[in-house]
């Protein structure tokens, strides 16, 4: 008998009458007097559950199956024939129900098949892949995960693996997570009365990796065309709905190239990776468009498809302080862009997503290239509604002299740098780069406000469960 799953069912991939045996977990179940028990069974292959029709004839039927509630795992051998009802397509005659697993209190089943808030489901992270909501989330991130290798595969990309431990604490994105083996209760002090970090495991202060950018520099300056794309940490003091302590980047070098080649790459490959999944996830798009955001399709089609604004960095000042919304202090040359500065932006100016290049030097890291006019460098931002920022790049500064001035103003010391000096010094050449904060793509993608809710197991401050 085939084992099948019930996406293949719905694709009209299982011929009808056909014996066949299906794996899952109930979803939901009612009992009619007249000893049939309707089972609402699902395996994760697609949003939809498949119906099973259990009588009372079943050997097992009294003793196991009438005790049978949500969550419990079962496998199905039966018949797939033509629904009974009007609410589905397909229905699966139980000849014979195996059970694998019960609830053993289904009061205290935290997944039932009532509805549930989303705060409730952030507490069952290893349990709310269950419900229809994060199952199609699931499905949804890894095809977008695989639209983004398979654009870079076929432009040419090699995947490189950045380290995900590093020595360096200056990269300028953020506060970093330390590693050690030292035992917090007999911390071992030099002279100076400092950590002795000589005792530790790699003879050194060391942290978790905020950005593998730089060491993907230098594979970029052999290979040509990188990207790395893994897990990244940050521990920054935020618990917004846009922020994460440990989330994923797609972080992408190119050699020989300048900012308006990475722009349109990246515009590209956005658009591209959307098509994607609204060719293969259609029937997860709508569940989404039922029960998140009613204009999901129409949006993601005009992301696709229209081209992005791009202003400079001086002109979305202009535009600031012209707007009367941000009226109690004038923003100026050098000023911060807000969340709120960069969401009025795409939300009620430009309506569309914005890239914003040309920034103050003194807003970005050393690694970005100076622009002629000494002020400013050659640094782009894309900004997409309901989400603000979702990826930074630059053309980096390949110049040795001017990368050395840099370190200089921001107090940073080279020589904790000399490898990256190296490659200026070896056979230096233009060269760009862009990173895409996943969850927060994919977030804007699905119209899901909260990135909590986009991330399987998500890492924020005071939290890390699991």
């Amino acid at each position: 008998m085939t084992i099948v799953s019930i996406s293949d069912v719905f694709l009209d991939k299982i011929k009808l009458n056909s014996s066949i045996c299906i794996q899952g977990w109930i979803k939901n179940k009612r009992t009619s007097k007249m000893g049939l028990s309707f089972i609402d069974l699902y395996d994760g292959s697609c949003v939809y559950c498949i119906q099973v029709l259990a009588q009372n004839k079943l050997q097992n039927y009294a003793n196991e199956i009438l005790k049978l509630t949500s969550g419990c795992s079962i496998i199905v051998f039966g018949k797939l024939i033509k629904s009974i009802g009007n609410n589905q397509k397909y229905d699966v005659k139980a000849n014979d129900i195996k059970v694998l697993g019960l609830i053993d209190n289904p009061g205290s089943y935290p997944i039932s098949s009532k509805k549930h808030t989303m705060k409730h489901l952030r507490n069952f992270s290893h349990l709310r892949a269950r419900t229809n909501f994060f199952g199609a989330v699931s499905r949804v991130r890894n095809c977008l995960f695989h639209a983004f290798h398979n654009f870079l595969y076929k432009n040419g990309y090699y995947w490189v693996s950045t380290p995900i431990i590093t020595g360096l604490n200056s990269e300028g994105a953020g506060d970093m997570f330390r590693v050690s083996t030292l035992d917090f209760k007999k911390i071992p002090i030099n002279k100076n009365g400092d950590v002795d970090f000589r005792k530790d495991f790699f003879n050194k202060e060391s942290f978790l990796s905020v950005s593998g950018q730089l060491t993907l520099e230098t594979y970029a300056c052999a290979l040509s065309k990188v990207y790395a794309f893994g897990p990244i940490f940050r521990a920054e003091n935020s618990n917004t709905s846009r922020h994460l302590s440990e989330f994923w980047m797609l972080e992408v070098e190119t050699a020989f190239s300048r900012l308006y080649d990475i722009i349109n790459f990246c515009e590209n490959m956005l658009k591209y990776v959307v098509n994607i999944i609204l060719e293969k996830c259609s029937n997860d798009i709508k569940f989404f468009q039922d029960t998140v955001d009613k204009n999901i399709f129409k949006r993601l089609y005009d992301f696709s498809k229209k081209k992005f604004f791009q202003i400079e960095y001086k002109e979305a000042i202009k535009i600031l302080n012209n707007s009367n919304r941000f009226s109690t202090q004038n923003l100026f040359f050098g000023s911060e862009l807000s969340s709120d500065h960069e969401r009025f932006l795409v939300e009620e100016y430009f309506k569309f997503p914005v890239i914003i290049i040309n920034y103050p030097k003194s807003l970005k890291a050393f690694y970005m290239r100076l622009n002629d006019d000494g002020e400013t460098v050659s640094a782009m931002d894309i900004l997409v509604p309901g989400i603000g920022e979702v990826v930074g790049g630059s053309e980096r500064e390949e110049r040795l002299s001017i990368l050395d001035s840099r370190f200089y103003e921001l107090k940073l010391n080279k020589n904790d740098y000399g490898w990256y000096r190296d490659l200026r010094k070896y056979g230096t050449v233009p060269h760009s780069g862009f990173g895409i904060g996943f969850e927060r793509i994919f977030s804007y993608f699905l119209g899901i406000k909260n990135i909590k809710d986009v991330c399987p197991f998500p890492r924020t401050i005071h939290k890390s469960d699991f």
